[in-house]
């Protein structure tokens, strides 16, 4: 057991932070999951054999800051961390309210920066943080100002921190997916119209599932790829960088 790592999800109970936490536990890991909804948070533990469960505001740095050391003084080290946490506006500037921008910039980049700080703090011995932002803070898509600002804030603070972190050993590296099939994206996938065009966006014409953005998180995670830092890897289809499918 003194070998196992040891790996914190923030936002562990929704689409992409569940794939997380299935595939490391599938790997043998040890895994604390937080997220605000403790029916889903036991749900979930339950099926990975009772891993730790904490509710949690992962927009309190305070709050991420004690369940972070708690876990690592509990286990005894922190191998990674990884920030699951997030919301999804669609909605042009002049359509959002003050409310909702307040939202999206808490849910997404307050609570990156909550698990940045924290993991600096705690993480003596090294280890990996994965972010995770969004091809829309890569790419200019209508309708996605207030989440691309927050997506594009976490691409920022995952360089800067790649940087300022590196002498301790902790990795920081962000994850940049598409649309992903998760509960939160559930308007729109579930919309036949609004998902074939979702679909047709992406190059590779289909949309993501949560275990696409899992691979490429616990992969970032795994010390074998210990000389990776500072990257932003895109999950997207393509959606980002391509523009058109490519004929035979």
């Amino acid at each position: 057991m003194a070998d196992t790592p040891v790996h914190v999800i923030l936002g562990g109970s929704g689409g992409i932070g569940s794939a997380v936490a299935r595939e490391l536990n599938r790997q043998g890991a040890r895994v604390a999951l937080a997220a605000r909804d403790q029916a889903r948070l036991d749900a979930l533990s339950s099926e990975l054999g009772g891993v730790s469960v904490q509710t949690l505001d992962a927009t309190n740095t305070a709050d991420v800051e004690s369940f972070v050391r708690s876990v690592a003084e509990d286990q005894g080290r922190l191998d990674g961390l990884v920030n699951c946490v997030g919301s999804m506006l669609l909605k042009s500037a002049h359509a959002t309210s003050d409310d909702e921008w307040r939202h999206t910039i808490a849910a997404n980049l307050d609570s990156a920066f909550a698990a940045v700080r924290a993991g600096g703090k705690v993480m003596r011995g090294g280890g990996s943080i994965v972010l995770i932002s969004s091809a829309a803070a890569r790419v200019g898509l209508a309708n996605h100002e207030a989440i691309a600002a927050a997506k594009a804030g976490v691409l920022g603070l995952g360089l800067a921190a790649a940087a300022t972190y590196a002498r301790k050993g902790i990795r920081v590296n962000v994850v940049a997916p598409g649309l992903v099939e998760t509960p939160m994206s559930a308007g729109i996938t579930s919309n036949p119209m609004m998902r074939k065009a979702s679909e047709g966006m992406h190059p590779l014409g289909r949309i993501g599932q949560p275990e696409d953005v899992s691979r490429a998180i616990t992969w970032l995670l795994d010390p074998a790829n210990d000389w990776i830092t500072g990257q932003v890897i895109g999950v997207d289809g393509g959606l980002a960088t391509v523009r058109g499918k490519a004929s035979a």
